[in-house]
């Protein structure tokens, strides 16, 4: 089992996720690439003491980029995940 600080990297602060809060108890997380479903479940549920109905996840894959010189590059892969909570319950992101 991996440990919940490496599945949970940050907490992803938007409008949309700020909405989804509010409204729907769903709560976003940017996490590992390699995390499934179960792990961040788990690790939600370990490092907030929450329960956890369901999570869902994306994929994102990184943008190209170019300096001003003919180099170029990519933006990291990362992975996010909406996670819904009980009613009733809530996190403190800030």
């Amino acid at each position: 089992m991996k440990d919940p600080f490496d599945v949970i990297k940050k907490v992803r602060l938007t409008e949309k996720g700020s909405f989804l809060s509010e409204k729907y108890n769903k709560y976003v997380f940017e996490v590992a690439p390699s995390a499934n479903k179960v792990e961040i479940k788990n690790a939600i549920q370990k490092l907030f003491g929450k329960k956890v109905l369901s999570v869902n996840t994306q994929n994102y894959f990184g943008k190209a980029r170019r300096k001003r010189t003919a180099q170029s590059g990519k933006k990291s892969d990362w992975k996010k995940a909406i996670v819904t909570l009980k009613q009733g319950e809530k996190i403190e992101v800030i």
